[in-house]
């Protein structure tokens, strides 16, 4: 099915289960532990065996020697497995090429060898008895020092043009009567989810079958396979229920690459997790960009030049953190620059964490209009309204397909209470605390792709639903039931959903915040067809046909649902399609973050008292999963505003603070009142819910918005984060 804008017939629009904040269906099995991860799916492979990685000492430089004579002796070891003895592994330009070392070690914790056997702490023991020699290279591990010079990106499926311009802005800044040119650093940063990188391998003669935790399925199947040197066909994927991914499992990584390598090795299934303190210098991570932010305009605070400079990081054949994407997007002005520069550093891979791009971009675009707005006198939300546009400032000609930028800022400001904001920082306490409040806009992009499913109605009335899709937590499940339950007028107690494995239609799967919307496009699509089918058996007209209550009605005909499946399943199967859709509309989710937060006037120390989001993203489809999901990314924003920080040894080349100790995260005492709203809005460009996703939306902005309440309370303008209370201290007014 190629999807066009639907007429007001469309039978989505019943809203009978859409748009209702329903439970989760797989919530039942989340609390009773039933819900089983990759690692836990023990009746797959009841004989498994256990792997245990082992990382590079080093980070940069190559392997002399692997002795494993010890390891081999040991108890229950069935195999010690390097890069000598794995067999030939595929060395293209994504991860999974450098799941093994050897001879060379590109970075720190590179897995080097894997260690087999009957049990994890067999495994585990032997490990230790491993002994590698390494000759140490010279790596480059400074962001700072390797900026200069370095060269555009080459151009990415997933990331911006490295340079985009718009008039002369260089001319127009130099001209411009009000100018800010300032520079901002974001640091590394870990997924650090819930569930570690884990697989259980299995090979059936020339199958290969994963448990594994990933959220892209066919991008899994296409990496592994390609890794392997074997047809895709031979692969299957199964990965039902995912412990939080925020991008870090994108596609195979180490753990399953190395389980498959290990299972083939001693022909038995085996399994492999990342030890926590591995999986920080192991995997992906966010990257740390140096930015420059130029802003300029006239009196009144129209901007009329705008130039966003973001230089990052990465390993050989990694790609850039696109931190200049909201800026080519959010604000008007007709002079405008963006450019993208990257270094070769020999530190792990950086890649996709929760919205690329515009999470830690708008960590510095936002302090700057905020700049800006003290600069020109004006209150930063009314600069922010002032430079709105409805047309995509870089090509006047692609308006967007739906923006409610200013409704969400004017929304924000009367609910939280902006206008009792005394602008004069560091002027309102409350007994030791310098109390604040700050603001930002949001933007995340919000493409839909191509997504498909399956749906089958059986004699009882029971729809299900098959896809690929993954749920990383994010409420897959529920949305897809229930977009599933409004088309075929069943309650959303007779659909059942499977999700997460290969052998099933190929979806968008989750990530780049195109989840939702793309999946239950298929989901309809699919039940399209499945509605005809129906119509069909039953002698009806599928045309009027309307699908209600368990019914089926059409002129003066109205027939139960599983009359039609009373001798034999009733299958639809199709696939969405969107065209150059992308092309005509900018297709973009938006939002207005606010934040009042308390400094100890005396020590720095910074709490975070409540946050306000507002959010515009199409149809919502279930309030309370959005709602999760909203509060979920602010969560993650105080993060980034406050303390996360993977800290860089320079000198040897590794993320220090590589566990849950040293690398904080915010616990249930650091968040505060949080609340989201949701405006009435559908897009009827996008799809066919005529939805958007939400999940990034709730990260983009927030960052920005407390370091803005931070200033307001203080007086101290910290432009790198995470803004701590050593960046403070030497700013803070007199204690009373």
């Amino acid at each position: 099915m190629k999807f066009d804008t639907p007429a007001t017939t469309n039978p989505i629009d019943q809203m009978k289960v859409v748009g209702h904040p329903a439970d989760r269906v797989d919530g039942p099995r989340k609390v009773t532990g039933t819900a089983t991860y990759a690692y836990e799916q023990h009746e797959a492979a009841p004989n498994a065996v256990y792997g245990y990685v082992i990382g590079a000492a080093i980070a940069k430089g190559t392997i002399e020697a692997i002795d494993t004579r010890a390891a081999s002796r040991a108890p229950g070891v069935l195999a010690v497995i390097s890069a000598d003895n794995a067999g030939k592994l595929d060395k293209g330009e994504f991860y999974a090429a450098r799941a093994l070392a050897g001879p060379d070690v590109d970075h720190y914790h590179q897995a080097v060898a894997i260690v087999v056997a009957q049990t994890f702490e067999q495994a585990r023991s032997a490990a230790q008895l491993v002994r590698v020699h390494y000759q140490r290279g010279n790596g480059v591990f400074d962001l700072a020092a390797a900026k200069d010079g370095a060269p555009p990106p080459k151009p990415g499926p997933y990331s911006p043009p490295a340079e985009t311009s718009v008039g002369d802005f260089e001319g127009a800044f130099a001209r411009a009567a009000v100018k800010l040119d300032a520079h901002f650093t974001t640091p590394d940063q870990s997924h650090a989810m819930m569930e570690p990188h884990a697989t259980i391998a299995v090979w059936k003669g020339k199958k290969l079958t994963l448990w594994t935790s990933v959220q892209q399925v066919n991008w899994g199947v296409r990496d592994l396979a390609k890794t392997l040197g074997i047809a895709k066909e031979d692969v299957r994927i199964v990965t039902p229920y995912i412990g939080g991914g925020f991008g870090g499992k994108g596609t195979i990584l180490s753990d399953a690459v190395l389980a498959a390598v290990a299972a083939r090795k001693v022909r038995r299934p085996v399994k492999v997790t990342l030890q926590r303190a591995l999986m920080f210098n192991n995997v992906t991570h966010r990257p740390a960009t140096i930015q420059r932010v130029r802003i300029g305009a006239s009196r009144d605070g129209k901007i009329d030049a705008i130039g966003h400079e973001s230089w990052s990081g990465n390993i050989e054949g990694g790609r850039p953190e696109a931190a200049t994407a909201a800026t080519r997007l959010l604000y008007a002005g007709p002079h405008r620059m963006t450019r993208l520069r990257l270094a070769h550093l020999d530190l792990p891979e950086g890649s996709a964490m929760r919205a690329p791009g515009e999470a830690p971009g708008m960590m510095a675009l936002e302090i700057a209009m905020d700049e800006m707005a003290e600069k020109l006198g004006h209150d930063p939300v009314a600069f922010r309204i002032l430079n709105d546009t409805q047309v995509d400032p870089e090509d006047p000609k692609r308006p967007f397909s739906t923006r409610q930028l200013v409704k969400c800022l004017e929304t924000g400001a009367k609910q939280f209470g902006w206008s009792e904001r005394n602008a004069r920082p560091g002027s309102r306490r409350d007994g030791r605390w310098l109390v604040g409040i700050g603001m930002a806009s949001a933007i995340r992009g919000a493409p839909v792709t191509k997504s498909a499913a399956r749906v089958r109605l059986d004699h009882r009335g029971i729809v299900t639903v098959e896809t690929d899709m993954t749920d990383i937590g994010t409420g897959s499940y529920t949305i897809i039931a229930q977009t599933a339950a409004e088309m075929m007028g069943v309650g959303i107690d007779k659909v059942r959903v499977s999700l997460g494995d290969s052998h099933f239609p190929e979806s968008a799967g989750s990530g780049g915040q195109w989840g939702a919307a793309s999946s239950t496009a298929g989901v309809y699509a699919a039940c399209v067809k499945l509605r005809e089918a129906v119509a069909k058996q039953l002698e009806l007209d599928p045309a009027t046909a309307e699908f209600a209550g368990g019914l089926v009605r059409a002129g003066n005909r109205s027939v139960p649902l599983t009359h039609a499946a009373r001798w034999r399943d009733l299958v639809g199967e199709d696939v969405m399609e969107y065209g150059d859709l992308a092309k005509r509309y900018a297709i973009q989710t938006f939002g207005a973050h606010f934040v009042e937060v308390g400094v100890d006037a005396a020590t720095g120390e910074i709490r975070v008292r409540r946050m306000l989001a507002v959010c515009s993203a199409g149809r919502i489809i279930n309030p309370k999963t959005a709602r999760s999901q909203v509060i979920g990314g602010m969560t993650m924003g105080i993060g980034a505003a406050l303390m996360e920080e993977l800290v860089v040894d320079k000198r040897v080349g590794f993320f220090v603070n590589h566990d849950l100790a040293g690398y904080e995260v915010p616990v249930h005492a650091d968040v505060p009142h949080l609340d989201a709203i949701f405006l009435d809005e559908t897009d009827p460009t996008i799809a066919p819910l005529k939805a958007k996703g939400v999940g990034e939306l709730g990260i983009s902005g927030v960052a920005a918005a407390i370091a803005n309440a931070v200033y307001n309370a203080t007086g101290v303008r910290v432009r790198e984060y995470p803004v701590t209370l050593d960046k403070l201290l030497g700013g803070l007014p007199p204690v009373a």
